[in-house]
């Protein structure tokens, strides 16, 4: 990125100048039907990697990436996933003293260094919507945003959402992650186009929700880690729905991105798609392999 593009990016929002990021929303009020009909009663973010729901990968996640302060937007029929970050009084005292404290390792480390908030999305219109509906948690503050869905992990270094923040501490705007996907897959996701900043990196120009592969304006996918400077909720406010009613946060950016202010990641990794069968069998194998077998206390 050029050096008038960074100036102009910090003219018009000087609050990127001095603000870290804390706060890391997850909408999490969806109902999980490509999962049914587990997903009736048991929300998919709470859906078992091996010993751990997904969405404490999520949290750990952020956590590592200095982001302790979480927000969840929830729906009805969610409570297990406040109930999860919770101190269960029965379980701890009746394991209190055994080995399998241990157990319990990696869910007080979050209870005792994070903080959760929760606001219920009473109607399902889209991640637009689920984002603006975690406003009030969110306050006029930069802001992470995870989807469990899309469980991100590197073995070999650091986390998505770490490399993410580390990026925001150099560019000083809203940062988008990417992946190159199939063409037959084209049509599930938020796509992208622009320039190369350097390799790895994208300045977006234009971005295409969910488009026919002879639409798509590139093969370069969204998945689910944002970094968003909050003037995001007022461009959501301003975003009319699609035809099926929902309001995408893909319209929201495109707008963003034609001030220049978005970038796109190619991240250090490897992501599952955990909202489908093929995908959560997959991860659920790759983390037994790799965090449960080679360490039974995490």
């Amino acid at each position: 990125m050029s050096f008038i593009q960074l100036r102009y990016i910090t003219y018009m929002y000087p609050f990127v100048k001095t603000l870290m990021i804390k706060k890391c929303l997850f909408p999490a009020a969806g109902y999980g039907t490509r999962f049914l009909p587990v997903t009736k009663a048991i929300p998919k973010e709470m859906l078992s990697m091996v010993n751990k729901p997904l969405i404490q990968y999520g949290v750990e996640e952020a956590f590592d990436a200095g982001l302790s302060e979480i927000s969840i937007v929830t729906g009805r029929g969610k409570h297990a996933l406040e109930d999860h970050f919770d101190i269960s009084y029965e379980l701890e005292n009746q394991i209190k003293g055994t080995d399998q404290e241990k157990y319990l390792t990696g869910i007080r480390k979050l209870l005792n260094k994070c903080s959760f908030s929760y606001i219920r999305q009473t109607q399902i219109k889209g991640l637009g919507h689920a984002i603006l509906t975690g406003r009030p948690l969110i306050g006029n503050e930069l802001f992470a945003v995870v989807l469990t869905d899309d469980l991100c992990v590197n073995v070999t270094g650091e986390g998505v959402l770490t490399q993410m923040v580390n990026l925001y501490q150099k560019y000083r705007c809203t940062i988008v992650a990417i992946q190159e996907v199939n063409p037959q897959e084209i049509n599930k996701y938020g796509i992208i186009a622009g320039d190369y900043i350097s390799d790895g990196l994208i300045r977006v120009r234009h971005m295409a929700e969910k488009p026919a592969l002879e639409d798509a304006p590139s093969n370069l996918a969204i998945i689910g880690r944002y970094i968003l400077t909050p003037d995001i909720f007022k461009l959501i406010e301003e975003t009319k729905p699609d035809k099926s009613g929902e309001i995408q946060i893909t319209d929201a950016l495109l707008r963003q991105a034609k001030n220049g202010c978005v970038i796109a990641y190619k991240f250090k990794g490897r992501r599952f798609d955990c909202g489908g069968a093929e995908g959560y069998i997959e991860a659920i194998n790759f983390c037994y392999k790799y965090f449960y077998k080679a360490n039974q206390a995490y």
